[in-house]
């Protein structure tokens, strides 16, 4: 609205300042003025009275006198009453007159008769007009005159102050038509000193619109050099300021999530009632593993584990950083929690989780490797022993039966040496060390060798070994005994865990990027929960599905150390009481 706006106010303002002044210069004026005339009648009035009163001293005739002192009063459209004595009067002119008793009665005017005094009095006397009494404000001058002929007497002058109120209305009209034209003016003033005024502030009013959506280049035009242009300065250098803090925090901000993105540990930062306000990736993992496993509402993310909330309640109450574990969905994750502090006041705080599964894993795999590795080598040599001391001991009492012995202690000697020696290929191959020849191979012929060494063991076994290669064009560039190595053991698997009148597929097929090797039989299968296992050292599914050949459990590590060293990946897939399928992938191109 137009009063609410700058404009209206300011021109509110100084019209009302104006007006008061103007109200003021108008009562102090109209006072002057009523005085000025009102002072001007009396000296006027004294003036000719004391003329006609010189006239009627001076003049030898009475009524030479009279007429000239008639047209002087015409002439100042007063009136004169002129008393001889007691009785006898003149008053001229003869309308419109105030009675001589009032003349006579008035104790002012009385002074005049009585004490020889000059009078000047105002007064509110009664004229008489055509028989009616009309009662006006009167200005009477009164004093004793010497006459030619009758010797003393008295002189009133008085004349209607009619004229001056009619000299101070037309003075009261000037004056409201001068404010009149001095509101008028101030008011076309007002509007454009407002106007220069406010402009710049719209522009700036718009300019301030335009930063509050974040277009902080905006600028404001400088068009003078006063306070508005000085405030249109500061409002540039403010958005020049915003954007480079603006800028700045933005990159911060930036960076602090890239950061925050990139780490492979978890943040989660908590305000002081416990409620999650920043997350990166890890931590979003590990709050959805929560809440799967504690069937909880997404939108409820103020739910956390037991452990973490308790963690935050300790570090609140001591302000010192805690420590805990937590496990959710099979993996343990290790929480480091600080206070974030406000001054002095703890505010919320910061936990960085860490995934221990992998550390945890190794630990136990480390304990289980040694574990292993002293069954596996405890057997054979307890045997060794054994029957060692059985020949020494002279127990075996014929030469075929210390050649049964004997062939025992060397079969359990080569058993132990492969254990070992598979033990060395592994710790080079995990260590990096392992030399592969590279050269060029073709597929089906390499192939078909390889399944030649198990047609013995399959016709055996009554199981049906067989071959389904496509026809591959490209040449594959790997280490011929490493695969050999990796096909082996594969398919020996394969092999030990099918039963009489079973299959084992060998399955290349050609991709552009490279070979695919499927080994599938129809044995008993792998249980679920072993498969993510089933690559690890010396893990053994269940002994009993074998044909009484249990390995070493490091067949499957090595073949994945192999195929990982050609760049390749290797899988497995399997069901209970439908067989298993291992695939290795090769890619067409491998580096020495």
């Amino acid at each position: 609205m137009f009063w609410r706006s700058v404009v209206g106010k300011l021109w509110f303002t100084i019209l009302l300042l104006v007006s008061v002044v103007l109200t003021i210069l108008t009562i102090m004026l109209l006072q002057y003025f009523e005085k000025f005339h009102t002072d001007q009648a009396e000296e006027q009035l004294k003036n000719h009275a004391f003329l006609i009163a010189s006239i009627l001293t001076e003049y030898e005739t009475e009524e030479a006198a009279l007429t000239t002192s008639k047209q002087i009063v015409d002439n100042y459209n007063a009136k004169l009453l002129l008393l001889l004595n007691e009785d006898e009067y003149l008053h001229f002119p003869d309308e419109e007159n105030i009675p001589v008793e009032l003349f006579k009665q008035d104790h002012q005017l009385r002074r005049v008769i009585t004490n020889n005094e000059v009078v000047i009095t105002r007064g509110d006397f009664p004229f008489y007009l055509n028989g009616e009494q009309i009662h006006n404000e009167v200005l009477v001058v009164g004093l004793p005159v010497e006459l030619v002929q009758d010797g003393n007497g008295v002189l009133y002058m008085y004349q209607n102050l009619e004229v001056v109120e009619e000299a101070a209305a037309q003075t009261k009209n000037i004056i409201y038509l001068a404010a009149g034209i001095a509101i008028i003016l101030t008011t076309i003033f007002a509007f454009f000193l407002s106007t220069r005024i406010t402009a710049p502030l719209r522009k700036m009013r718009q300019a301030s619109l335009e930063v509050a959506k974040g277009n902080f280049d905006t600028k404001v035009p400088i068009l003078t050099r006063d306070e508005i242009g000085s405030l249109a300065m500061a409002f540039n250098r403010m958005g020049r300021v915003l954007n480079t803090n603006l800028t700045a925090l933005n990159q911060e901000k930036e960076q602090l999530s890239r950061i925050l993105s990139s780490m492979a540990d978890g943040v989660i930062t908590l305000d002081r009632k416990g409620s999650i306000v920043v997350t990166n990736p890890p931590a979003e993992q590990f709050i959805q593993a929560w809440y799967f496993e504690q069937s909880v509402n997404n939108e409820n993310r103020d739910d956390l584990p037991k452990a973490i909330k308790k963690l935050f309640q300790q570090v609140v109450a001591l302000e010192k950083e805690q420590m805990a574990e937590v496990d959710v969905q099979g993996r343990t994750w290790a929480v480091l929690m600080t206070p974030l502090y406000d001054e002095n006041f703890v505010r919320g705080a910061v936990a960085v989780l860490r995934d221990m599964t992998e550390e945890r894993q190794h630990d136990k795999l480390r304990k289980d490797f040694i574990a292993n590795v002293s069954h596996e080598l405890r057997t054979p040599i307890a045997m060794l022993q054994g029957y060692s001391e059985a020949i020494i001991d002279d127990i075996a009492g014929s030469e075929e039966e210390k050649k049964e012995l004997a062939q025992i202690i060397y079969d359990e000697s080569l058993r132990m040496g492969r254990l070992v020696n598979e033990l060395l290929d592994l710790a080079r191959m995990e260590a990096g060390h392992i030399e592969l020849n590279i050269e060029s191979i073709n597929i089906r012929e390499f192939s078909r060798r390889v399944l030649r060494k198990f047609q013995g063991m399959a016709k055996d076994h009554n199981i049906q070994l067989k071959a389904e290669i496509a026809e591959i064009k490209q040449e594959i560039m790997v280490d011929c005994d490493r695969i050999e190595q990796v096909l082996t053991n594969l398919i020996d698997n394969a092999m030990r865990h099918t039963s009489d009148n079973g299959s084992v597929i060998l399955a290349i097929s050609a991709f552009r990027e490279g070979i695919k090797f499927d080994i599938r039989d129809t044995g008993s299968g792998i249980p679920e929960e072993d498969l993510p296992f089933v690559f690890e050292r010396f893990y053994k599914a269940d002994k009993a599905r074998t044909r009484g050949r249990s390995g070493t459990g490091l067949g499957l590590a090595i073949v994945k150390n192999i195929v990982e060293a050609h760049s390749g990946h290797v899988s497995v897939h399997s069901k209970l009481g439908e067989g298993t399928t291992f695939s290795f992938f090769l890619p067409s191109k491998n580096e020495e």
